[in-house]
């Protein structure tokens, strides 16, 4: 009986220490082993065994890309603005000897790492640069957390900015400012449209002006060209001018008589000599 009740004990213990031997590590997942508290050896998937009552599977890790949520929080700009900043870090566990011992909790650790460098970052920047650099800030976020969680056996995949977006009051305070920038490009540009229209009038005047002068010189011109022809055809400076003159009040009589207002047009019995009357009163 006693035989039986020891062989019965041993048979168990043998039974209970293959067990104990046999570790099944699935696909995706590594495991650390210790030999009496000491770092032993990683296990990778498949089946592999190690020393019963010695040996003992303490971490499991993951080989998958992990993918962690930095909380949101509020961030001072250097200009002391208050804005709203949170983001996403993917990881992967490279060497996990590493990030066992080289870190209590490394996801903790990498949250709180990647909030810290993102208020520094930030702090070094104005409001209106922080809001419209993201591709800047995540550079020097990815540059800063590869190197310190590199030490952790972790390899930063990448992490990308979730929102930067600025607090009520401070939204508030731009909606306003953008608002009054509206109005002052709106007045700027009104006053700059009725300058242009006063320039172009004052142009026009200009141009009128020269046009007008230009005229009254091609018309003097005229004038002395046609007295000389008719001087050179009567041979009578006198006659030449009581021809012109008298041809010029007829015109104005004529012109006189299309007008509404008149009614009646009374042309001088004595032409010649209105014209010659007119002559004198001028000479």
């Amino acid at each position: 009986m006693t035989g039986l009740v020891l062989a019965g004990l041993i048979a168990a213990v043998v039974i209970v220490a293959i067990v104990k031997s046999i570790v099944m590590v699935p696909q995706g997942m590594q495991v650390i082993v210790e030999r009496l508290g000491k770092y032993q050896g990683t296990l990778t998937p498949g089946l592999s065994f190690i020393v019963p009552f010695i040996d003992a599977a303490r971490y499991t890790l993951t080989t998958k890309d992990i993918v962690l949520e930095i909380p949101k929080q509020e961030v001072i700009t250097s200009d002391n603005a208050v804005i709203g900043a949170n983001a996403v870090a993917y990881i992967a566990i490279m060497e996990p000897r590493k990030t066992v011992y080289g870190v209590e909790n490394y996801e903790f650790a990498i949250q709180n790492l990647v909030q810290t460098t993102l208020r520094s970052i930030i702090g070094e920047m104005a409001l209106d640069e922080t809001l419209s650099s993201r591709d800047e800030i995540k550079t020097k976020l990815s540059l800063s957390l590869s190197d310190q969680i590199g030490e952790w056996g972790i390899n930063l995949k990448t992490v990308e900015i979730q929102d930067i977006s600025p607090s009520v009051t401070m939204q508030e305070a731009m909606e306003a400012q953008a608002a009054a920038e509206r109005s002052r490009r709106a007045t700027v540009t009104e006053a700059e449209g009725q300058r242009d229209a006063q320039i172009l009038e004052a142009e026009g005047r200009l141009e009128a002006s020269k046009r007008d002068a230009e005229a009254a010189v091609v018309l003097a011109n005229s004038q002395k060209e046609a007295i000389e022809l008719v001087t050179n055809s009567l041979g009578d400076k006198q006659m030449a001018a009581m021809f012109l003159l008298g041809e010029k009040y007829i015109n104005s009589m004529e012109e006189l008589a299309k007008s509404q207002n008149a009614k009646t047009v009374v042309y001088p019995a004595d032409l010649a000599e209105t014209a010659r009357n007119m002559l004198k009163a001028t000479a």
